[in-house]
């Protein structure tokens, strides 16, 4: 019993009757019945799936504690009847994990990573990255200079969102050639709407640009039609991706695919250590924030860290929802842009990272990695030598303590 989800008296009851109360007021437009109807079949979805996991927790309930039976079920996020069912009595009669062995322990003893780490907010990573395009010493890059551009963009654009996730966020610059350049991502999207079109948008934004390692997979339960815009196709999983649905989390795995839209599928119980980074764009709170940013989590080879971008959700909405599972967590104050500024400026004081070589090497590092040879291993130890050689020649041996302490 490794995900289980909230009884139809619980939080799925409450969003089911919310979503069926009747909220269409006179002079409602079309689009916004529409919208009102792709909510209902999202949440009459959402129910369904849970009854199937509440109707085996009755079902066990309801025989009873058996001395000839055992149950076991390990979870990392365990909610209250799991453990009525599943776990023993404190001193005061209250149910509770025979064992815990906490995210924390997990994260230090280097069985997962801590994915708020490196948590950010997009409104944060902005603020730096505006820092950077109005600075004239930082405009060198093309992503760099286009940034000031995208601020000024409609937050819920997806075609712009788009757009941003590959050339300034994702693959082109920050992912691709993370774990040996194998590094995946994920996108959660607010539903199996949003899911169908980031597809087609990401889809014709690849193929406009020419793109040829950037492969994208769409998942998602039930068949769906974009109403709004007009079309009477119908769209599932399967015919978008085009193979059966139940080889999508295999082909992610292979080299051909890098980005996976999901809509509530793969958010709970998916595991590729590949993965590296989420984007999300829906709105996440208490376990099911957990479960979803967790995907990142895995270790494997060549894996340093992770990655969490968040367009929706602000550090205060995803603290509280850790905090049961990982006993002392948190989320990193927002980033100060001159903090960044600061540490550049005192490191350069040293003058041992010389721009030429550190652009020599970004050349050859960031190739793709279909043309990287054995030889440009050498080329990258002959543009780090000579740092190394003035790091040596420092003349006061507390330099080079200060150096590396910041």
């Amino acid at each position: 019993m490794n995900e289980a989800y909230s009884s139809q008296t619980g939080e799925a009851s409450e969003h089911m009757k919310k979503v069926l109360a009747d909220t269409s007021a006179q002079g409602e437009d079309a689009e916004e019945k529409i919208l009102h109807e792709y909510a209902i079949e999202e949440a009459k979805a959402e129910a369904e799936k849970n009854d199937i996991d509440e109707e085996i927790a009755d079902e066990l309930a309801t025989h009873g504690q058996q001395p000839n039976l055992s149950f076991y079920a390990f979870t990392a996020t365990p909610k209250p009847k799991n453990l009525e069912i599943f776990g023993k009595k404190d001193a005061e009669g209250k149910p509770e994990p025979y064992h815990v062995y906490s995210m924390r322990q997990a994260i230090e003893e280097r069985f997962v990573f801590n994915v708020l780490e490196n948590y950010t907010t997009y409104e944060t990573y902005f603020q730096i990255g505006k820092k950077i395009a109005d600075d004239p010493m930082y405009q060198t890059s093309k992503a760099n200079k286009a940034l000031g551009k995208y601020m000024s963009l409609h937050g819920h654009n997806l075609a712009q969102k788009t757009e941003i996730i590959v050339e300034l966020i994702n693959f082109r610059n920050q992912v691709q050639h993370r774990i040996g350049g194998k590094a995946k991502a994920m996108l959660v999207t607010g539903s199996r709407l949003h899911a169908i079109r980031y597809y087609f948008h990401f889809v014709k934004y690849i193929k406009r640009m020419g793109y040829t390692d950037l492969g994208v997979l769409v998942a998602f339960s039930g068949t769906i039609k974009d109403k709004l815009s007009g079309a009477v196709e119908e769209y599932t999983e399967t015919k978008l991706n085009n193979f059966p649905d139940t080889e999508t989390a295999d082909r992610f795995a292979t080299v051909e695919y890098q980005l996976l839209l999901v809509a509530e599928k793969y958010q709970t119980g998916f595991d590729q250590p590949l993965l590296h980074t989420m984007y999300v764009d829906k709105k996440l709170a208490g376990i099911k924030a957990v479960q979803t940013l967790s995907r990142v989590n895995r270790t494997c080879p060549g894996k340093t860290e992770t990655f969490v971008l968040d367009f929706v959700n602000d550090r205060e909405d995803i603290l509280p929802a850790f905090q049961d599972y990982y006993q002392v967590t948190g989320v990193a104050e927002t980033t100060d842009p001159n903090a960044i500024y600061d540490i550049k400026n005192f490191l350069d004081s040293f003058m041992i990272c010389h721009d030429n070589d550190i652009s020599a090497f970004s050349k050859v590092f960031f190739k793709p990695s279909k043309t990287q040879a054995n030889i440009d291993l050498a080329k990258l130890n002959s543009f780090i030598d000579p740092a190394v050689e003035r790091y040596k020649a420092l003349p006061e041996e507390q330099d080079k303590l200060d150096f590396f302490g910041r």
